[in-house]
């Protein structure tokens, strides 16, 4: 009878605990499919996204060949297009930003992790945030109307002036000073990303074990060796990958370059002259494309983006792996 009422027990916890498992395997295998549909859905997105572009600039491409790409003519009258003008004012504004803000964003997150007395820390690192939740259309109002006034009557004059006559610098700062331009909307540029930068290198700085900061400082290491061969290393890959993102930002940014970079569609090498941007010609002009090949360039611009993006992310990442297999890791 013992024997018998032993047994009972055990068996219902062996079917209870099989139960388990069958629930935990069932529910482990839905989680699977979902993360796995997921990121297939990504993918999906992303071909239908490339198909749709290439499909709607098929015509341009064809009519205009490779031409399109370098050639600086954009004529809707004579439906005359060229893509030139926008690449370039894309890549320099783009450039120029990331120029300006990478270092700038690098060096706050490094005064907001290692410099900042702790009752600031808090205060600066939300009103860093808050800059990022700012439309872009506000940036580019305040651009227009306070910025580029200010540029126009103060700096640009003062910077013409002084390289007045230096071979390649007087070109490349030649006036006159319209106050809007390719510098205009990369400082504006530069400051809406300067936030993105900021705040994902200080959490990715945050992410850095205290012994090993600690153990640098105790062996008489300084601040800025802490950070140099420290926490720079220790968190490259999380660095690239803000400054990967404010990229991404600077690349398709629309409103507020459109706000002040002029929209002319020509090539200057002044970085003071108007010029315009993939993303400013498309929001500027798209509603008022009456004809196929019009739209089908427009639409040919935004592959050219999204062609621009892709390489450009593509080349971080190779350079990341580079880095990763010259250190051992």
């Amino acid at each position: 009878m013992t024997i018998a009422s032993d047994a009972m027990p055990s068996s219902a916890a062996a079917r209870a605990r099989d139960a388990t498992v069958r629930r935990f395997a069932l529910t482990d295998a839905i989680f699977r499919g979902l993360t796995r549909a997921s990121a297939i859905l990504v993918l999906v997105i992303l071909g239908g996204v490339a198909i749709s572009l290439f499909a709607g600039s098929w015509q341009a491409l064809s009519s205009f060949g490779f031409s399109f790409l370098t050639t600086e003519s954009w004529n809707p009258v004579t439906e005359k297009f060229g893509a030139l003008a926008p690449i370039y004012g894309t890549l320099v504004t783009a450039a120029i930003a990331i120029l300006i803000a990478v270092p700038i964003g690098i060096g706050i997150a490094i005064f907001l992790t290692e410099l900042c007395p702790r009752p600031l820390r808090r205060p600066i690192g939300i009103a860093v945030e808050l800059l990022a939740g700012i439309p872009s259309i506000i940036y580019g109002i305040w651009g227009l109307f306070v910025f580029a006034p200010f540029l126009q009557t103060t700096i640009q004059p003062f910077i013409i002036n002084i390289f007045h006559g230096v071979p390649g610098l007087s070109s490349l700062f030649a006036g006159p000073p319209y106050g809007i331009g390719l510098l205009t909307s990369a400082l504006i540029l530069a400051i809406m990303v300067l936030p993105f930068i900021t705040s994902i290198t200080k959490d990715v700085f945050d992410t850095v074990p205290a012994v090993l900061k600690e153990s640098a400082y105790g062996i008489g290491c300084t601040t800025w060796e802490v950070t140099r061969r420290v926490v720079i290393p220790y968190t490259r890959i999380g660095i690239m990958g803000g400054v990967m993102l404010g990229l991404g930002r600077a690349l398709g940014e629309t409103m507020a370059v459109t706000f002040v970079i002029g929209n002319a569609h020509r090539i200057s090498a002044s970085l003071f002259a108007p010029g315009t941007t993939i993303s400013a010609t498309i929001a500027n002009e798209f509603t008022e494309a009456d004809g196929d090949l019009y739209t089908s360039s427009l639409v040919a611009l935004g592959l050219i983006l999204f062609v621009i993006t892709f390489l450009i992310l593509a080349a971080a990442r190779y350079m990341l792996m580079r880095i990763d297999a010259r250190t051992g890791a």
